[in-house]
């Protein structure tokens, strides 16, 4: 089990650290995002650079926030699902929003090497 990576992925998050999140990540991530997402970062984003470039930067520069983890439920030693919620601010508007999420995590050779974000897309548009 490498609930060590995966612990590090939602510190990066939280830390706001590109590099530290970065590190968390396998060169051959597949990033899969809830269609409708704000700002169109919905849909396959693949390698670390697209993951951090197209979609996290993104979002992280519109709002303050971050995945927070409830519960890790893991399926073998290199799959888990992560249940949590978003919870935050629009950097525009100041208005805040919460959206629960899972996270659907594959690890291979220790890192992340497919990500699939589900979350509340209805709930981000209204911050």
């Amino acid at each position: 089990m490498t609930s060590k990576t995966v612990d590090g992925l939602y510190e990066a998050f939280a830390a706001g650290d590109p590099a530290a999140l970065a590190a968390t990540l396998h060169p051959d991530l597949v990033l899969k995002v809830s269609e409708g997402m704000p700002l169109n970062v919905g849909g396959e984003h693949h390698g670390p650079r697209a993951a951090l470039a197209g979609c996290w930067s993104v979002i992280f520069r519109a709002y303050d926030t971050c995945p927070v983890p409830d519960e890790q439920v893991w399926a073998g030693d290199d799959r888990v699902v992560v249940l949590g919620h978003y919870r935050g601010t629009s950097r525009a508007t100041g208005q805040a929003f919460e959206a629960a999420f899972a996270h659907d995590l594959k690890l291979r050779d220790g890192l992340i090497a497919h990500f699939t974000q589900i979350t509340d897309t209805a709930r981000w548009p209204l911050a």
